[in-house]
């Protein structure tokens, strides 16, 4: 027995011998990852036959490294239910391009599967959740744990090795049609989600690659993949806090992201993929490549070869849909690569496949795969309602029992419009719009237009007591868009105004919406906007005259009945905004954590000086109170940096007619230090649920680490600086103390 044939070996002994073994263009093949999966198969009914790309790529390279999104279906894809993979075609498919791999590798090397699963995987029959930032809205990394271990089941029952999650974007330009990957703009309730998200997944087996590395949400004026004009205090204390606690959650790759920052592009960018991320951090997994981002290195670099050689050598491991990775063996024969450096990211690649125990189990059970409903798995849809966020109420919700109620607009019965980018079909009978919502929950009719008519709009709100108004973005790919070779979309395009493709300059509502918002208000006794969407939008006239406010970022597949429970009363909302909603795009950037030396200024239009809606906010039917404060501080000179300094306890009560929940945020504002210190920064949230009348004592702790800074030579240190903590809850102040620490 060889000593890679060995299962009693470690993984990384096993993948040493057998990378030893493989030729100059097998390890290459190893690292390619160049094929779109879903090409990879031809289907004619219940038939399946592998494509000729798939192998002559196969053989090729004598094996195969990784395979990318096999099951993946939407509009890009072109799968559906009829041409894609769905009950027991999927193991069916996998198991064939599997042995057709094994069969043509001198060493019978298995595959790697990856697939795309941002939100749920984006498969046929894939188990759907809200969006990141709606999951971000919820403020309960554990209710995300949950239901990430129900796709770690679902991925690994169907064979998936490499899930790509967004985790590592935090939302700095709400204009970045990608915002809705993102958990929210600051990086403790990022980090928090995303290792909730890496430990529910990997729990069940696949590994998570996190994507992007590094500060893809900074962007210049919002433009996807555009340069971060930032330096590395901004890196260190806003966008690496997330990869960080990826990494530290024991996520098993990262993609690199598109952009650039301070001139390097991520994927040219040693000091990231190599110096932090593997030195600094100790991270032994794989770094992935974003689809075709080494041949953007063409644009320094001069040709593919070059490219090629430049990523590997800068860290990294597997290559997506490029040329540039495809042609190492040239750079090698031209002394631009090290074959070591080669023979390194292999060794990563085979590991991986010794720890997913390919080679022990290559192969799937061809029977239709565990179907993962959210009527048997409700993880998903309690994710739906609690990140729903009230943002104003005069009274009007919830709505009364026998009153009567028009649905106008153009989010009331559209299903994609309430799942967001990377979405697959979904089957009828399988999710409810908010037309159907309000019909499944209410014992009464309910008048309804989708608002392209303003005259029909304002004759349905004007006949009813209360005109529930459903407007929002779109980031559907089912309405006509096209894609670039990558999968984004070509703005403009159909009706998508966000997702990956899609920025806006503006952060208006598209298509005529707040026309139709002044039609339904001067018509309607009372007004209740639901706003289901991907960004925050600039919306300052609804906010003010409308009756009612309720923020749903795409809710997900059932999220239309969740939206239709919490209008109806059949619970309290419990959302918190994760993101800052501007009054206008001119007015960007409106973050609660800017730097101090900047807010204050602000502009001449005073009424511009403050966001729309900040951080944090949000509140339910119920009332809670808070009371009993009490603050306990530990001296802190120089022990464990996770030792406990500050303690603040709080008792709080539901005093109101509802079950209802608090979402406690305890924030630190520095009064001395030796650099500009940001207005205030979340070091510690809760989120307690509490029955109508109870009361419950909770605390929030910070620890060394919470209440140490990067001081002005970037040393991660703890300073016994002044400190301002303020408690709030729905954007109010409940609580203030100065501290010496």
């Amino acid at each position: 027995m060889l000593p890679y044939e060995n299962p009693a070996l470690a993984p990384a002994r096993r993948a040493e011998d057998l990378c030893s073994r493989l030729t100059l263009r097998e390890k290459v093949g190893q690292l390619c990852q160049r094929l779109y999966g879903f090409e990879s198969y031809v289907r004619r009914g219940d038939n399946l036959a592998l494509s000729d790309s798939f192998c002559q790529e196969v053989q090729r390279f004598g094996g195969l490294g990784t395979l990318y999104g096999l099951y993946r279906a939407d509009p890009w894809s072109g799968r559906n239910f009829e041409t894609g993979l769905d009950g027991a075609l999927a193991p069916r498919a996998y198991n064939m391009a599997q042995r057709y791999v094994m069969e043509h590798s001198r060493f019978h090397i298995p595959m790697l599967l990856s697939s795309e699963c941002p939100h749920g995987h984006q498969a046929l029959s894939g188990y759907l959740l809200p969006i990141n930032l709606a999951a971000g809205a919820t403020f309960d990394p554990e209710l995300l744990r949950r239901a990430g271990e129900i796709c770690g089941r679902q991925l690994r029952g169907m064979g998936v090795n490499l899930a790509l999650v967004s985790v590592l974007d935090v939302l700095r330009d709400p204009r970045w049609g990608r915002g809705e990957e993102c958990y929210g703009e600051d990086p403790l309730l990022a980090s928090r989600f995303a290792r909730a998200i890496v430990e529910g997944i990997q729990s069940q087996g696949p590994a998570v690659v996190a994507k992007h590395l590094l500060a893809q949400g900074e962007t210049t004026g919002g433009v996807n993949a555009s340069a971060a004009r930032i330096g590395e205090r901004e890196l260190r204390e806003i966008h690496l806090p997330a990869a960080k606690a990826a990494c530290e959650a024991g996520a098993r790759g990262f993609m690199a992201a598109y952009n650039e920052v301070d001139g390097i592009p991520c994927h040219a960018n040693e000091a990231l993929l190599t110096g932090l991320l593997r030195e600094e951090w100790g991270f032994d997994g794989v770094v992935m490549a974003d689809g075709c981002a080494i041949d953007r290195l063409n644009a320094i670099t001069g040709d593919a070869v070059r490219s090629g050689a430049l990523a590997l050598s800068s860290g990294v491991d597997i290559g997506l849909w490029d040329e540039g990775f495809a042609r190492l063996e040239e750079a090698a024969a031209q002394g631009l690569v090290r074959e070591e450096d080669i023979d390194r990211a292999v060794t990563r690649v085979l590991t991986l496949k010794f720890e997913q125990g390919l080679f022990e189990h290559p192969f799937l059970p061809e029977t239709a795969p565990e179907r993962f409903s959210l009527s048997d798995y409700p993880q998903g849809f309690e994710l739906s309602k609690e990140s729903l966020v009230l943002l104003k109420n005069d009274g009007v919700l919830p709505l009364q029992k026998g009153c009567r109620v028009a649905l106008i607009g153009p989010a009331a019965d559209e299903l994609y419009r309430q799942l967001g980018d990377y979405s697959p079909p979904v089957r009828p009978g399988e999710a409810y719009t908010l037309l159907g919502g309000l019909r499944a929950v209410c014992d009464r009719g309910i008048a309804h237009c989708d608002g392209s008519d303003l005259a029909e709009a304002r004759r349905l709100a004007a006949s009813c007591e209360v005109a529930v108004l459903a407007l929002g973005g779109s980031s559907s790919r089912f309405a006509h868009a096209r894609f670039d070779k990558n999968g984004a979309a070509l703005s403009p395009e159909g009706s998508m105004d966000c997702g990956e493709g899609v920025d806006s300059a503006r952060l208006a509502l598209p298509g005529g919406q707040l026309a139709l918002y002044e039609a339904v208000r001067a018509a309607a006794a009372r007004v209740a906007v639901v706003l289901v969407a991907g960004r925050p939008y600039a919306i300052p006239e609804i906010a003010e005259t409308c009756d009612a406010l309720l923020a749903a970022f795409y809710p997900g597949p059932w999220g239309g009945l969740a939206i239709a429970q919490a209008l109806t009363g059949g619970f309290s909302p419990c959302g918190r905004l994760p993101v800052s909603f501007p009054k206008h795009a001119g007015q960007l950037p409106v973050c609660y954590n800017e730097k101090s030396g900047v807010v204050p200024l602000g502009y001449c239009e005073a009424s511009m000086r403050a966001p729309l809606f900040a951080f944090g906010e949000g509140f339910g039917y119920s009332t809670i109170a808070f009371s009993g404060f009490s603050l306990d501080q530990t001296p802190y000179d120089g022990g464990p940096s996770g030792e406990t300094v500050l303690t603040l306890r709080m008792t709080l009560s539901n005093t109101g007619p509802m079950d209802d929940a608090a979402v406690p945020q305890l924030y630190v504002s520095r009064l001395t230090g030796d650099t500009v210190p940001r207005v205030m920064e979340l070091k510690a949230f809760a989120k307690r649920r509490l029955v109508r009348g109870e009361s419950a004592c909770i605390s929030l702790t910070l620890t060394a680490d919470d209440l140490s800074v990067y001081d002005r030579r970037m040393r991660f240190v703890y300073r016994h600086d002044r400190v301002l903590l303020r408690l709030c809850d729905s954007g109010r102040e409940l609580w203030r103390r100065e501290v010496q620490l």
